[in-house]
C-alpha cells in the first residue's frame, strides 16, 4: 500500500507541474488578438455611434420643424430642452470615458465576456504563475485594461440607446393627442425610429462580438480551469458572483448547512394551504391572476412605448437585418459549375465560375465572378483535358418567395477557335445577357451551405457568332 500511494503521488505532481509549466508558457499571440481586438471595437463602437447619433439628430430637427409649423405653443414643451446638446454631451462621454469601473454587463449576461476578464484578472494577481516574466505581466494588464474599457464605452452606448428610447416615447406621446397628422412628420418619425432600431442592433452585434470567443481563447481557459484557484477567484471575482452573492462553502455540505430543502419547502406550503381549507387555495388563485394582470399590463406599456424587452425596439417596419453588419458578414463566397455538350467545333466543357456576392439585404445580393471553360474532348472515346477559355461575371438575386430567387446577370465569355484567337482582342469576347429563376437547397455540411440549382435563358444568345445554346442549367453551391 505505502508503494502503490509512493507511486500515484508523482503522477499528481507531474500534472500539476505540466499546467504550471503551460501557464508559464502562457501564449503571448493570445494577449495581443485580444488587446487588438478591443482596441478595435472601441474605435467602430465610437465611429458607429457618431454616425447613427449625428443621423437621428437631422431627423429629429427635421421633425421639430415641422411640429412647429404644425403648432408652435405645444411644440415647445417637447423641445423644453435642446436635444442636439444632449446627444452631444452623450457622445462626448463615449468618446472620452477612461472609467474601469463596470456597473452592468448590459440587457444581458456574457458568460465569456465574464469568462475573459476573470481570467485576465486572475493572472494579473498571481504573476508568480507567468514567471514573473515582466513582459508578459504587461500584456495581461494592457489586455485587462483595454477590456474594461470596451465594456465601459458598451455602458455609456447603452446609455444613449437608452435616452433614444427615451425619446421616442416623448415623441409620441405627444403625437398621441393628435388624431391626424399631416404625412411628413410620419415620414420624419418613421425615420426617427428606423436609425434607432439600427443603433440598438448594432450596439447588439458589438456585444455578441466580446462574447465569441475563438479556439484559442477557450483552450487558455480550459487550461486555467484546471486550477483551483482559478475556480475559486471566478466564485468570489466573477459578475454573477456579485449579483448573486454566492455564499461561502456553496455546494459543499457545510454551504449547505440551514438551508431548506425542496421538499421542506413544499411541505411548508402545502401546510399554509392545508389550513385555509378551500378558502387558502381561493387566494392563492387570486393572487396568481392579480399577477397576471400586472405583466399583462406591463407588457402593453412596453408595447405602447414600441419597445418589446428593455434591450430591442419591436419595429414596426420589415428591417434590413445586414445593415448594421460589417463588411465581411455581408460577403457570400459560392462556385457553380455548367456542363454543356460539344456544339459545332467545341468539345464538350464545363465552366467553372467562382464568385463573391454582397447582400445588399435579406432579400438581394449582388456579386461578381470569374470562369474557366474546361474541355473533356469529344466523346468517351476521345476524352482530351484542354483548355478552351474564361469568363468575367456579374449576377444580381433577388428573393421571390422562400427559397426561390429571381436572378439576373451579364457575362463577358472568352472562347477561342484557333491558336490564332488572342484574348485581348476585344471581338473575342462574346456577350451574354441572363435571366431565370434560381432555387437554394439548404445542405447540413459545415463546407457547403446551401447549394443553388439555376435556371436561366441567354437572351443574347442569337447575336453570337458563333451562337450558343440559349438555356444554362447551373448547380452552385456556397460556403
Amino acid at each position: 500500500m505505502a508503494l502503490f500511494c509512493l507511486s500515484v503521488t508523482p503522477s499528481h505532481g507531474q500534472s500539476v507541474d505540466s499546467t504550471a509549466d503551460k501557464i508559464a508558457n502562457f501564449p503571448t499571440r493570445l494577449l495581443n488578438k485580444l488587446s487588438g481586438r478591443d482596441v478595435d471595437l472601441q474605435q467602430q463602437l465610437i465611429r458607429q455611434s457618431q454616425k447613427y447619433v449625428l443621423r437621428m439628430e437631422r431627423k429629429e430637427q427635421k421633425l421639430k420643424t415641422r411640429l412647429y409649423r404644425l403648432d408652435s405653443a405645444k411644440a415647445a414643451a417637447l423641445y423644453a430642452q435642446n436635444p442636439q446638446e444632449q446627444y452631444a454631451s452623450l457622445l462626448q462621454k463615449l468618446r472620452q470615458d477612461s472609467a474601469k469601473i463596470i456597473h452592468s454587463m448590459g440587457p444581458e449576461y456574457l458568460p465569456y465576456a465574464d469568462s475573459l476578464q476573470g481570467m485576465l484578472g486572475f493572472l494579473s494577481k498571481n504573476p508568480q504563475l507567468l514567471n514573473a516574466n515582466p513582459a508578459l505581466q504587461g500584456q495581461v494588464q494592457n489586455s485587462l485594461a483595454q477590456l474594461q474599457l470596451l465594456q465601459a464605452k458598451l455602458q455609456d452606448a447603452d446609455a444613449i440607446k437608452q435616452f433614444i428610447q427615451i425619446r421616442k416615447a416623448q415623441i409620441q406621446q405627444y403625437l398621441s393627442q393628435y388624431s391626424h397628422l399631416p404625412p411628413g412628420i410620419g415620414s420624419a418619425l418613421q425615420g426617427y425610429n428606423k436609425e434607432a432600431y439600427y443603433y440598438a442592433e448594432q450596439v447588439r452585434q458589438y456585444r455578441q462580438m466580446l462574447n465569441d470567443p475563438d479556439k484559442m481563447l477557450q483552450t487558455a481557459l480550459g487550461l486555467l480551469q484546471k486550477i483551483p484557484a482559478f475556480t475559486t477567484f471566478m466564485n468570489q471575482n466573477g459578475f454573477l458572483a456579485g449579483l448573486l452573492s454566492v455564499p461561502a462553502g456553496y455546494g459543499t455540505d457545510q454551504g449547505l448547512v440551514g438551508l431548506q430543502s425542496r421538499d421542506q419547502v413544499l411541505a411548508l406550503v402545502n401546510s399554509q394551504v392545508g389550513q385555509g381549507g378551500s378558502a387558502g387555495t381561493a387566494a392563492i388563485q387570486t393572487s396568481l391572476n392579480t399577477a397576471q394582470e400586472d405583466i399583462t399590463k406591463l407588457q402593453n406599456k412596453l408595447s405602447s412605448l414600441g419597445g418589446g424587452s428593455g434591450d430591442m425596439d419591436m419595429p414596426d417596419f420589415a428591417p434590413n437585418h445586414q445593415r448594421t453588419k460589417t463588411l465581411w458578414h455581408r460577403l457570400d463566397y459560392g462556385m457553380n459549375l455548367q456542363t454543356q455538350q460539344s456544339y459545332y467545333y467545341f468539345p464538350t466543357t464545363t465552366d467553372i465560375g467562382f464568385s463573391v456576392g454582397y447582400k445588399i439585404s435579406d432579400k438581394s445580393t449582388f456579386g461578381l465572378g470569374i470562369s474557366y471553360k474546361v474541355g473533356w474532348g469529344s466523346s468517351f472515346r476521345d476524352i482530351n483535358i484542354s483548355s478552351q477559355g474564361a469568363g468575367l461575371r456579374s449576377f444580381i438575386d433577388i428573393r421571390a418567395k422562400k427559397s426561390f430567387y429571381l436572378t439576373g446577370g451579364f457575362e463577358y465569355n472568352y472562347q477561342p477557335i484557333d491558336n490564332s484567337t488572342k484574348i485581348n482582342d476585344p471581338h473575342n469576347w462574346t456577350r451574354s445577357g441572363l435571366a431565370g429563376v434560381s432555387k437554394i437547397v439548404s445542405m447540413k455540411t459545415k463546407i457547403f451551405k446551401s447549394t443553388k440549382l439555376q435556371l436561366l435563358w441567354d437572351f443574347l444568345s442569337y447575336y453570337q457568332m458563333p451562337r450558343q445554346q440559349p438555356i444554362k442549367f447551373r448547380v452552385g453551391y456556397n460556403f
